[in-house]
């Protein structure tokens, strides 16, 4: 049996940059005020625990809203990372992602055995693809706190799942980002927007996240989202801004902005004379007349 590579479509060529039409929103529901950074160190994802692969044919959706015929086509093989960890899905339930459904309907033949090799895929950020496939959403789940009108992750201590980690080590670049930012730029290369939007909305969750992973996670979300998708930058632009009396602090901070070289800094002081020229048209600032 061989393993097929199917790679994704190019990024797209926009060049469209961050501009004072896209600055962030202060009001996103993506951010919430409790979320921060934190200068110390978070901890280590060097030492993780194994991923389990996932087996298709138990899983289901908490509503039922997925419909039956989903859960008879045939077993696709998905092989995952340069460990090749081995994971199994439902062909229909697969092929709700353009991704795959290209590779499937255009790369085997009827009967031949449904095998896709991801070698550049981090096992665990795919396992919480696929349980998006199947149930809506990945873990932590997000809940609606009806009493606060706003939306909260679940416990962290469900015994079931273990501990909820925020960050993963990214073998791509040897180094520990968000969870959720990895989880969002995957779903943006598997076509799968209503995802894009759950990680999203997830991001402004997380707290106490030290800035070097801050800054890691804003250089990889820039690096594998199009010019044209500026929601997930500007949630790393807004965050910054938000705490930037701990990244005036920051000497990795001070180091990213002395290298230079990305996209990242000149939007970031872009979004920063925007928030400069908000404060100061603002009534509190105008200037009173003589």
């Amino acid at each position: 049996m061989f393993s097929r590579r199917f790679d994704p479509p190019p990024p797209s060529t926009s060049t469209r940059s961050f501009s004072k039409s896209h600055k962030p929103n202060k009001s996103s529901s993506s951010f919430s005020k409790s979320s921060g950074v934190s200068k110390h160190r978070h901890e280590s994802r060097h030492s993780r625990r194994p991923t389990t692969a996932t087996s298709a044919t138990t899983a289901t959706t908490d509503d039922g809203s997925l419909p039956s015929n989903n859960l008879t086509s045939a077993i696709v093989t998905l092989v995952v990372g340069a460990e090749q960890r081995l994971f199994a899905a439902h062909e229909d339930v697969l092929c709700v992602s353009p991704f795959f459904h290209n590779a499937l309907r255009s790369n085997f033949m009827e009967d031949a055995p449904r095998r896709i090799s991801l070698p550049d895929e981090e096992p665990e950020i795919f396992s919480s693809v696929l349980e998006y496939l199947y149930k809506g959403d990945y873990y932590p789940r997000l809940i609606h706190n009806k009493r606060r009108n706003s939306w909260e992750l679940e416990s962290a201590t469900d015994e079931a799942r273990g501990s909820v980690e925020s960050t993963v080590f990214h073998h791509g670049i040897e180094g520990d980002i968000l969870k959720d930012t990895v989880i969002y730029c995957t779903a943006d290369k598997y076509g799968l927007d209503e995802l894009k939007r759950v990680a999203l909305r997830k991001q402004g969750l997380q707290s106490g996240i030290q800035c070097s992973t801050i800054l890691a996670s804003a250089r990889y979300a820039y690096a594998n989202t199009p010019d044209s998708d500026s929601k997930l930058r500007a949630h790393y632009l807004a965050l910054i801004i938000r705490s930037r009396s701990t990244f005036k602090r920051s000497g990795t901070m001070q180091l990213e902005m002395y290298n230079g070289g990305t996209q990242l800094f000149f939007d970031l002081f872009v979004a920063l004379c925007n928030h400069v020229d908000d404060i100061s048209a603002s009534p509190l600032h105008a200037s009173s007349p003589t």
